[in-house]
């Protein structure tokens, strides 16, 4: 089937799924089954290369299944995964800067069947021992696992919560979920959670997958993650603090992707080495007007980038506010209207011995750019964000980035980090002196049909400006729309 004509039939099983109730819970003796399917019709307009396709769709979906089981000492999971790519376009890379037109290509350079390619693997395979000796809330996870940064703690507070889900969580260390494939943890995760705190190590290796299909190996990468988060406060303002400490490695011995020349690069394949230290802070105002909050979350880098020193920081500040509720057109769509700035820095003189591009490690990139032709590395980004909910089962957004990059001396990079041993996982394109990359103006609606089922669509339209129009003059504009469904079952 072609993906338009999957889309149709996606919208044709969703109004037949919304009649029926939700499933109940499957347990049997004691084990409980878990599936989900998830299927997404993308349609790809990348700004328009000298050859290639840049307009494209394809079809991406995952089913996932599993058991479990969960007692007050331990509880244990086991999931597969089964991706299955249909209509990847074969022709959508272009020679020299223009490279990949899209994610679509990243998908088909991936693939070992071509146009249509799927896998079988472990998902998650992990047992966790918990209250050890004694003590409530600690416990030690081993195994196969997800996880994202930040997410060892959720706020009690609706607003922190939501906060902390889209704009903190997985800023560093992520699964790549919004990808078909996605990757897991091989490792340990060791936990202590108190009512008023909570202390998480982790330290793992990521597996393969996110853009190719077989997610069972390694990636001879490891990091190790510690988060100390307290939630304060109490009334009409709550707040929680977070401090963290990540040391990144990498022994792949690939060439690079920086703004150095390629004959230097390839003559550097000694290992990366990165420390990241810094938090977030959350804080939540509420009075008869509104709830108001604010955002600051941060990070200072150090280590061996190969043969380079590494030297390189972000930082992001947000604040947002929700009017009262009283009826009229604020009672029926609930508005949230948000505004931040997020910048971090670049390297200005690649030659020299000290690599200054912030390193966004292996994040999960989506939640922070939603049409995902830019991500966290040398870039300023000042962003808008308008969220309704004109109905208990409807949430719409729209958001607005101006993106600039910090240096025009490096590059423009795209992607979310190690996804196999043999590529390095980030792209970058010279800018050629310029900095103003783009204006993203996009929309995505939520549709929460029942418990079970759920759909969603989105559209972005970027603004090309002078780093688009350098590198691609034929159209300096792109486009993404696309339609997924959610089943669980």
């Amino acid at each position: 089937m072609k993906p338009t004509g999957l889309l149709f039939a996606l919208l044709a099983s969703s109004a037949l799924l919304a009649q029926q109730p939700a499933p109940p819970e499957h347990v049997i003796g004691g084990l409980t089954f878990q599936a989900n399917f998830r299927a997404r019709t993308e349609f790809w307009d990348w700004f328009h290369a000298d050859s290639g396709d840049h307009s494209y769709a394809y079809s991406g979906n995952i089913l996932r299944f599993g058991l479990s089981q969960s007692t007050r000492q331990w509880d244990w999971q086991v999931e597969f995964a089964v991706p299955f790519l249909l209509g990847l376009p074969s022709n959508a890379v272009a020679p020299g800067v223009q490279g990949q037109l899209g994610l679509g290509a990243a998908y088909f350079a991936n693939s070992q069947t071509g146009s249509n390619t799927a896998m079988l693997f472990p998902k998650q395979v992990f047992g966790r021992w918990k209250n050890i000796g004694g003590v409530t809330g600690q416990s030690l996870r081993i195994g196969r696992f997800e996880y994202a940064d930040g997410t060892e703690r959720t706020p009690q507070n609706a607003t922190l919560a939501a906060l902390k889900r889209d704009r903190i969580a997985q800023r560093l260390i992520g699964t790549f979920a919004w990808t078909h494939v996605a990757h897991s943890f091989d490792g340990l995760q060791y936990v202590l959670d108190k009512p008023a705190a909570t202390f998480a190590l982790v330290s793992a290796i990521p597996t393969r997958g996110v853009f190719q299909t077989d997610g069972w190996g390694e990636t001879r990468t490891a990091f190790t993650y510690a988060g100390y988060t307290r939630g304060w406060g109490r009334g009409n303002h709550v707040a929680e603090t977070r401090i963290l400490g990540i040391y990144y490695y990498d022994w792949r011995h690939l060439v690079k992707t920086d703004a150095r020349p390629l004959a230097v690069r390839r003559g550097d394949l000694a290992n990366i080495g990165i420390g990241t230290f810094g938090g977030h802070h959350l804080s939540a105002f509420t009075s008869q007007a509104g709830t108001a909050d604010i955002l600051l979350w941060g990070v200072a880098q150090t280590g061996r980038w190969g043969m380079q020193d590494h030297r390189a920081h972000a930082f992001a500040a947000e604040g947002g506010f929700q009017p009262r509720a009283t009826g009229g057109w604020l009672g029926h769509w609930k508005p949230w209207l948000r505004a931040g700035y997020f910048e971090s820095s670049g390297d200005g003189t690649p030659n020299d011995n000290v690599h200054q591009s912030f390193f966004n490690l292996m994040p999960s990139p989506r939640p922070f750019a939603r049409f995902p032709f830019f991500n966290l590395m040398n870039n300023r980004d000042i962003n808008a964000a308008l969220i309704s909910r004109p109905h208990s089962r409807v949430t719409i957004s729209n958001e607005f980035h101006a993106l600039r990059l910090s240096n025009a001396n490096d590059l423009w990079y795209i992607g979310g980090g190690v996804y196999q041993p043999w590529t390095f996982g980030y792209t970058g394109r010279a800018a050629g002196g310029a900095q103003s990359l783009a204006n993203l103006y996009d929309v995505q609606v939520d549709y929460r049909l029942n418990p079970s089922v759920s759909v969603t669509g989105y559209f972005g339209f970027a603004q090309g400006l002078a780093v688009t129009r350098t590198i691609y003059p034929k159209g300096k504009d792109a486009r993404l729309g696309y339609v997924e469904l959610n089943y669980r079952f």
